[in-house]
């Protein structure tokens, strides 16, 4: 039976890697902890409702919350396995592959969806997308090959080769870059109508190229300044910054505010002295309302704060024997004027990290991994809606 609860909170949205369905978590009450008050979330399994046509979620790499609170996320249909796909092939009465964006009101109604259209270019992998106060959608990508056959079809399950991965150095040698297809941040209507792009398929030069991406996470915006700040990401070691209306670059930097590189530094050692540069992935790049940018910096269990023209702040590590993936994957802020209270997703240890912004400390997590509504896997995207008060339910998540 689904509970609504009539208290005041930003919507949360979380969405994990290998997305089956999706569930509405409420803000209930406060939590005391640590000596402070902060939001407390319960989950409701019946968000959102159930899609039409046989349609499947595959992995759900990224989502955002625009300025009416609808959810968009953005999922990868090639990575259905071959029984979720079976009427793509006209085998069974069920399913396909959902079309890769899809919008849904508040109240878990899909009301909008697309996804590949011909004459641009189109992710090999999707990964990240945010909708601005524009109404534009913008969509990240990190996939180093070429896009492969239609998601769903008999080619798409055939045993290939998989094609090589880009080029990589000795750790410690800066890399042969070779060709990485999805150098590019793709900009949309809310129909799905083709805007523009910045960078191009196969053009990247590296983590000092002003034309091109290479591999973003994700993508937000300075509605203030109309600058887009990409975590760029998967590819290059560094956060871009675009304008978001004309696509022209505007600047970049690597970790503590450097010059980046291209050299493989290997695996992450947390006894080693503390990483000079980002790894791969630099996986998020979130503006704050008085003028800070924090970057999720995964693979070094890290945060990294700056100003936003590239001054960096300071830093603040989380569970640092965390390895693999690495713990600090999104942030999203509450929507208080002082956006007291930062969200971080974190899909190596399946939680949700509920911080003080002010002094970087942790109030509190929730979660964990499995199955179950409200468990996690591969946690992995969070944002909060665009109004202060949503009088019902405050963290939507996907999760399998």
């Amino acid at each position: 039976m689904r509970r609504n609860v009539y208290t005041g909170a930003g919507m949360i949205a979380l969405a994990a890697v290998l997305a089956l369905g999706s569930v509405l978590i409420s803000k209930r009450a406060v939590l005391q902890a640590g000596g402070m008050m902060a939001p407390k979330f319960e989950v409701d399994p019946y968000w959102p409702k159930p899609l039409p046509n046989h349609w499947v979620i595959g992995q759900t790499i990224g989502l955002s919350a625009d300025t009416h609170d609808n959810i968009w996320i953005v999922h990868r249909p090639g990575t259905m396995e071959l029984k979720e796909t079976y009427l793509s092939r006209d085998e069974s009465e069920c399913c396909v592959p959902a079309p890769d964006v899809l919008e849904f009101d508040p109240a878990g109604n899909l009301i909008r969806h697309w996804g590949k259209a011909e004459g641009h270019d189109w992710p090999t992998s999707n990964h990240g997308i945010t909708v601005d106060a524009k109404g534009n959608v913008w969509l990240g990508a990190n996939g180093g090959g070429q896009p492969g056959p239609p998601p769903g079809s008999a080619e798409a399950y055939k045993k290939t080769a998989a094609p090589p991965p880009p080029p990589q150095a000795e750790p410690g040698v800066a890399t042969g870059l070779g060709r990485y297809h999805d150098s590019f941040i793709l900009k949309f209507t809310e129909d799905g109508q083709f805007v523009g792009e910045i960078g191009h398929a196969f053009a990247s030069k590296g983590s000092n190229d002003t034309e091109s991406v290479r591999g973003v996470a994700t993508i937000r915006i300075n509605e203030k300044t109309r600058e887009l700040f990409a975590a760029d990401g998967y590819g290059n070691h560094r956060v871009s910054v675009w304008d978001a209306d004309t696509l022209a670059y505007k600047r970049h930097w690597g970790a503590y505010g450097k010059t980046p590189d291209d050299v493989n530094y290997g695996p992450y050692d947390p006894n080693a002295p503390h990483a000079t540069q980002f790894r791969n992935p630099v996986h998020c790049a979130q503006p704050s309302d008085d003028g800070l940018l924090y970057v999720c910096d995964r693979v070094n269990d890290r945060i990294q704060i700056f100003k936003q023209d590239g001054t960096f702040v300071k830093e603040v590590y989380m569970l640092t024997n965390t390895r693999g993936d690495g713990s600090v994957w999104e942030i999203a802020f509450s929507k208080d004027p002082a956006q007291k209270y930062m969200y971080i997703s974190d899909g190596a240890n399946e939680k949700i990290h509920v911080y003080d912004r002010a002094s970087m400390t942790e109030i509190y997590n929730f979660g964990d991994g499995g199955r179950q509504a409200g468990e996690f896997y591969a946690v992995h995207s969070i944002v909060t809606d665009s109004k202060g008060n949503v009088p019902r339910a405050a963290c939507a998540e996907v999760h399998l």
